[in-house]
């Protein structure tokens, strides 16, 4: 995420590499997967924090977030699982505008129309990850992984009852600031969502630095959230850490996808139960 004219350590190029969306065009780009998914997963890249320009050709914050899309397919064997992109219309989030949460809100619309009432998993980075929480709200989202995710003082948690999120950061960022994820994910808590923050040792903001574990990371904990692999149960237990350092959460983390579960059920109170 970086401001409008750009400098302060920002994203070296907000989205290019594909034309821009026009308002009427269709903002979800298939990557890897079947025609008939089982279950989709959502990647948001990230922006700028004003920009009202179209997104233009040369696209290194969709560039950084391909790895995870390939690493997350591959994980789900290609015939189950549809890896799609949201193609903003607008490089930046624009104040009350939210652009890329609007044009997360028409994807996640494009996905029912086209799939049905799949499960859904939104993985986004910085801007986009501002964007997937904004919008984790929508009943078939099952939950969200949080890559460096933007997260401005007092942002809204009161619609994540229930949610699942899994917010990664590394403490050396310095575009997006980690104690604004982890005081995020705090707030959420209360508010009813299964929040948790990964403090992740190194990487910055690009997660250029140990890359790999990045990947492997956020592969596993989306194949958690979808049903496909186990989640340590610690992660939700009451009075569990809201923030737990990678060390000792890498251990404890699956990677074989099993089959896809029904729908989770939900209690009275309207939060799920927490992940298996």
């Amino acid at each position: 995420m970086t401001r409008g004219g750009g400098s302060r350590g920002g994203e070296p190029a907000p989205d290019a590499d594909q034309d821009p969306a026009p308002d009427a065009a269709p903002v979800l780009v298939r990557r890897w997967g079947p025609p008939d998914p089982e279950a989709v997963v959502l990647l948001l890249h990230g922006g700028r924090a004003d920009a009202l320009d179209p997104p233009s050709r040369l696209n290194l914050p969709r560039t950084r977030l391909r790895p995870f899309g390939s690493a997350i397919a591959a994980a789900t064997g290609l015939d189950r699982v549809l890896v799609a992109e949201v193609r903003y219309r607008h490089r930046g989030w624009n104040g009350a505008r939210a652009d890329a949460a609007r044009d997360a809100r028409r994807a996640l619309a494009e996905v029912r129309r086209d799939a049905g009432p799949v499960p859904v998993v939104l993985v986004g980075h910085s801007m986009g990850a501002r964007a997937a929480l904004a919008v984790a709200d929508d009943p078939f989202v099952r939950g969200v992984v949080a890559l460096a995710p933007w997260c401005p003082p007092g942002e809204p948690t009161g619609h994540l009852t229930g949610r699942r999120l899994l917010l990664l950061h590394d403490p050396a960022d310095r575009v997006t600031a980690a104690r604004a994820t982890w005081d995020f994910a705090q707030r959420a808590r209360a508010d009813g969502a299964w929040a948790l923050g990964v403090l992740m040792p190194k990487g910055g903001h690009a997660m250029l630095r140990d890359a790999h574990v990045w990947h492997r990371v956020t592969t596993a904990l989306t194949l958690g959230l979808l049903g496909l692999a186990p989640l340590p149960p610690e992660l939700w237990a009451p009075g569990s850490e809201p923030v737990l350092p990678l060390e000792r959460l890498l251990p404890r983390l699956g990677s074989a996808p099993g089959p896809l579960p029904d729908a989770p059920a939900r209690s009275s109170t309207g939060r799920p139960p927490p992940p298996n």
